[in-house]
């Protein structure tokens, strides 16, 4: 019996040594017993060829791991994408690595994309005449936090009218027509959060919650799925919710006044990045070390908090991968017309005392083979509460 042949090529590419050439069109075609104009012409999605033989090399070039060269092809075609990347100032322990991830991945497909960062003060701040003004301009794509997710739907739309794909990153543009948004899933964000506080507090207990806007679909999603792990414990309740909007001020002055009011709160939990006024609060308090304090994501300061269990753990939402993700998304859209998943959803990690050095250690270094690596933890001393 003639052996498969997707099963052949399958077996050949797990034999494939590390250092091999990369598979190309050539070598999917001799798989297939095809000519090489039929496999570029499935691959570009030229006429000339039967849908069931398109389905055939499509699936081949999968097996075989083909990955196309798309900065040589725009190089090709003397074509230059500008990408506008339209992100907030505040949070800078979040955003910053997450610009970071967009270049990386724009860096790969140099001088076939240039990127236009902008920036303005912080979500739903300033981001509406930012994308407006990109707009004028003419960029290809778009990649956005949309703040207030109302009050861009007519800006999105906008944009699909002129052909500009629009990709939201951290936040998503629910109901819009944007092409895709690329989260640390918010619900199991905040579900996490509310689950490790039930299993630490053990009984009825009172909990402050931090969070940005309600306004802000990522943050209205968090405090949702952290509500709903609340119900399944046993008496434990959210006893003040203070909605700092990503303001300092506003996150230090509101644990302050919950903090005064409540004596007897079990739990903390600080829905975004904006973490250390809160700790500070707590620190000026007497009470670090007595609440049972739950952070978001990973950046220099916390890591002595977490060492010293002043944080019982903190949600990494991988801003880094984030950034990564929505700008290939973007690029592969425009350059190959693969339509992205609605959603790319980010699995967002959980960071104790016990794996710190392992996330330090995987942040520091790239991942083996692939060329990735997680978010950095830049070099100096990490700041320190109180």
């Amino acid at each position: 019996m003639k052996p498969d042949t997707a099963s052949s090529a399958g077996a050949m590419e797990s034999r494939r040594p590390v250092n091999a050439k990369p598979t190309g069109i050539k070598e999917i075609a001799q798989a297939l017993g095809v000519s090489i104009g039929t496999v570029d012409r499935a691959l570009h999605q030229r006429p000339g060829i039967s849908p069931m033989t398109r389905a055939k090399v499509l699936k081949m070039a999968q097996t075989m791991g083909y990955r196309p060269n798309l900065a040589a092809r725009f190089l090709k075609s003397q074509r230059q994408l500008q990408i506008s990347v339209q992100l907030p100032s505040e949070i800078a322990a979040f955003f910053d690595p997450l610009r970071e991830g967009i270049r990386e991945a724009a860096a790969l497909l140099e001088p076939a994309v240039r990127l236009e960062m902008r920036n303005y003060p912080r979500l739903g701040e300033g981001d509406a005449e930012v994308f407006n003004d990109a707009l004028e301009r003419g960029v290809q794509g778009m990649i956005i936090a949309p703040g207030a997710p109302s009050e861009m739907r007519a800006l999105i739309r906008r944009a699909a009218r002129r052909n500009i794909p629009v990709v939201c990153v951290s936040t998503d543009a629910p109901g819009t027509e944007r092409l895709t948004a690329v989260t640390a899933c918010p619900y199991s964000s905040g579900a996490i959060a509310g689950e490790l506080l039930c299993r630490i507090l053990r009984g009825p207990a009172k909990v402050l919650v931090i969070t940005g806007g309600l306004g802000t679909e990522d943050h209205a999603s968090k405090i949702e799925g952290f509500r709903a792990s609340l119900q399944a414990g046993n008496g434990i309740g959210i006893e003040r919710l203070v909605e700092a909007h990503d303001d300092e001020q506003l996150a230090y002055s509101g644990t302050k006044s919950a903090l005064a009011d409540f004596p007897d709160l079990g739990g903390v939990y600080v829905s975004t990045s904006n973490s250390l006024p809160v700790l500070q609060a707590i620190e000026e308090a007497g009470l670090s070390g007595k609440l049972a304090v739950i952070t978001t994501d990973l950046f220099a300061a916390l890591v002595p908090l977490i060492r010293s269990g002043r944080i019982l753990a903190t949600i990494h939402q991988r801003p880094m991968t984030q950034g990564r993700l929505a700008c290939r998304a973007l690029y592969r859209f425009i350059a190959e017309g693969q339509c992205p998943l609605p959603r790319i959803r980010v699995a967002p990690h959980i960071v104790m005392t016990s794996n710190l050095d392992l996330f330090l250690e995987q942040m520091a270094l790239p991942a083996e083979g692939s060329g990735d690596r997680d978010e950095p933890i830049w070099n100096g001393a990490a700041a320190s509460v109180g």
